[in-house]
């Protein structure tokens, strides 16, 4: 490393291939005198496979803070860190965050590798077409909250991505199937980059039989890829505005002008339309 001056690298580690690290990653985790780990005891073994002799330091969800204010000191003695996490991209749905923006607003460097990541990997694989996706990550684990969660992303058109332990696999896929239409498309990718990967493409509405016709399909971490949703056509657009409008006390003309001015659909169908709900 080149640096002038010590820095926090945020260091992404595998999926599961040991293969997938890249060389630039390897040569920091050599070079650094300290890392952060989210698990020493994960992290200690790969770390050795690579060669690399660093003393680890604790920086998971419950002790950030803490560990903060660790790596911190250790910048102040000029030693630069690395953070890892378990697998993949430190602080995407894993902990690290906060950290990096302890070290950032202590003025010191945050230098991000590019690398492995779950959602990316997943993406690339599942065929959607949308030109937009929106990453969620984990879903509340309980049920009215997921439920509340999901109901704010139903009209969304873009693909959206979640993750998932295969202890709540049945029944995230369960919900996505109660808020969602059943022709969407769902992809669930599973193992990525493990012995048993797999990715499989099916209609939302048929997912929760395919989880549960095999019980190794319910094993591993997944990543779960939705379709966005199908646009909306004026006509249906503007009759749900209308009756919005309606309800707020406005006019017949006056909503059937502005659910025509919002949505497009045709004035006269909504004024028709309006009168005969007034009737």
């Amino acid at each position: 490393m080149t640096e002038e001056f010590p820095a926090l690298y945020v260091v992404p580690t595998p999926l599961g291939h040991l293969g997938d690290i890249s060389q630039r990653a390897i040569e920091v985790l050599r070079q650094v005198p300290w890392v952060a780990a989210e698990d020493t005891r994960h992290s200690a073994p790969l770390l050795r496979h690579y060669g690399c002799n660093a003393r680890l330091l604790a920086a998971h969800q419950h002790n950030e803070e803490g560990a903060a204010q660790q790596v911190i000191g250790r910048l102040a003695l000029g030693e630069s860190v690395a953070l890892v996490v378990d697998a993949g991209t430190p602080a995407v749905s894993d902990p690290g965050a906060r950290l990096v923006a302890r070290v950032r607003a202590a003025g010191y460097r945050v230098i991000p590798l590019p690398g492995p990541c779950a959602a990316i990997a997943a993406l690339s694989a599942a065929g959607l077409s949308e030109a937009h996706f929106l990453f969620y990550g984990f879903l509340p684990a309980k049920a009215g909250q997921r439920a509340e969660a999901l109901s704010e992303l139903t009209h969304l058109p873009y693909a959206l991505i979640f993750y998932e332990a295969p202890h709540r696999i049945v029944d995230t896929v369960a919900a996505l199937a109660v808020a969602f239409q059943p022709t969407r498309t769902l992809v669930l990718a599973r193992e990525l980059t493990k012995l048993f990967e797999s990715v499989h493409a099916c209609a939302l509405g048929a997912a929760n039989d395919w989880l549960l016709a095999d019980a190794n399909r319910q094993r591993g971490e997944f990543v779960l890829l939705l379709s966005g949703a199908p646009p909306v056509s004026n006509d249906l657009e503007g009759e749900r505005v209308l009756r919005l409008l309606l309800d707020d006390g406005l006019s017949v003309s006056q909503a059937s002008r502005l659910a025509h001015a919002i949505t497009g659909a045709g004035k006269h169908a909504l004024y028709q339309l309006a009168l005969r709900w007034q009737a």
